[in-house]
């Protein structure tokens, strides 16, 4: 066990891995130019960077953008304290199931950050270190720390001992506070103290008013499942809505002045550095590539990649040919960010306004445009305020 803390803490110091080009692209002359039709507050766009914790800097997104519309001003929540917390829990979820209940990984669910907030509260991004600073870095970059926590926890769930050590949480605990630093017990906001739980109970939100909402045919509408997805460990439910009403919901809350958090597959070649995701009936044309949890997403194999399609055809997507891309694996649980917006092309067709996590980048900046049948096709659930939902629908779910 010492000799595995040891290497854990001599990984930890070594330097970080070079970073690829993260700084901002610019317009082209190929950029669309969307005109606004709803634009609803949200707060500045985030890096990620080299970590799989999209769903942390989403669904706190998500929430300083509810905290901007209820006139409470804007806040920066830190996303290591989230990620610190799931991270604790999904290690111990993993090692109680022997890894075959859940499974350990850097991914999430916007369901850990409610979860979090629920039961740990939160602080600002001031009381803590920022994202990667005790490690070297300016951004996450868990290049190192991800096959050390990773393989940490494999070893002990998978460990073949009549008992494992009454240490481990211990000592996981200190591989994650080598590269976070300490959880704040206590700290100081605006000239007041808080714990992050009277911290979470100053923001003044109901934690009870968020919902999740998905759209599949394997399970009957208008009740509620844990969608069966490998980072829904906690098992969040969502309630299950036809697609028609799914969109609906969608489309009402842009309208009327609310955002969403929106999980989705960003795997489809549709979904490109152009700053659009489509679902074109045409082939698509490869140029060139980079790396990064983005180029992750969009194909990347270390070279730079544009793909190119006719976004004026696209498909006509039907909730049988939605459940298929999920149940053949097409569809998978990638990306969160946050839908805030709807736009129109210069041909008249409108687009959902979404914010990344991915620093400066693209064509728009951290922002993309998603067509109404990519998010059709592609949402596999969104966090939204049930406030946000036609009462008619909200009537049928009985919240």
């Amino acid at each position: 066990m010492k000799k595995l803390i040891l290497l854990a803490a001599v990984l930890l110091s070594l330097p970080a891995a070079a970073q690829g080009p993260q700084g901002p692209q610019g317009p082209k002359p190929d950029t669309v130019k969307f005109t606004v039709v709803k634009e609803n507050p949200i707060t500045s766009i985030k890096d990620q960077n080299r970590s799989g914790t999209c769903w942390a800097y989403s669904g706190l997104g998500f929430f300083e953008a509810e905290l901007l519309k209820a006139g409470k001003g804007e806040y920066d929540l830190c996303e290591p304290f989230i990620v610190y917390h799931t991270y604790i829990d999904r290690a111990d979820k993993t090692v109680r199931t022997h890894a075959e209940g859940a499974s350990f990984a850097q991914g999430g669910s916007f369901y850990d950050v409610l979860y979090c907030l629920q039961n740990y509260g939160i602080c600002p991004q001031e009381a803590m270190p920022f994202p990667g600073s005790l490690y070297g870095d300016s951004l996450f970059n868990f290049t190192e720390l991800d096959p050390i926590m990773s393989g940490y926890v494999k070893s002990i769930a998978e460990s073949k001992s009549k008992k494992i050590p009454l240490t481990w949480k211990d000592d996981f605990n200190h591989i994650l506070q080598n590269y976070f630093g300490e959880m704040p017990t206590t700290f100081d906001y605006k000239g007041k103290t808080y714990t992050p739980q009277s911290f979470a109970a100053s923001l003044g939100l109901d934690w009870n008013d968020y919902v999740s909402l998905t759209s599949y045919m394997h399970h009957p509408f208008y009740t509620q499942f844990a969608i069966e997805i490998p980072d829904n460990w906690r098992w969040g439910l969502s309630y299950n809505l036809p697609l028609d009403e799914f969109m609906e919901v969608m489309e009402y809350a842009v309208d009327n002045g609310w955002t969403f958090a929106w999980g989705a597959d960003v795997s489809e070649k549709g979904f490109s550095r152009m700053g659009t995701a489509t679902v074109p009936k045409t082939n698509y044309k490869n140029t060139d590539l980079t790396g990064s949890d983005a180029a992750r997403w969009t194909g990347t194999d270390g070279k730079k990649h544009v793909y190119t399609a006719d976004t004026k055809d696209e498909l006509d997507i039907t909730q049988e040919l939605r459940q298929a891309a999920y149940d053949n694996w097409e569809t998978t649980d990638d990306h969160g960010m946050v839908i805030y917006g709807k736009a129109k092309d210069p041909d008249g067709k409108e687009y959902f306004m979404v914010k990344n996590s991915w620093g400066d980048y693209g064509m728009y900046h951290g922002v993309f445009y998603a067509s109404k049948p990519y998010v059709a096709y592609k949402t596999m659930n969104i966090i939204i305020n049930k406030n946000a939902i036609p009462k008619n629908i909200r009537k049928k779910l009985g919240i």
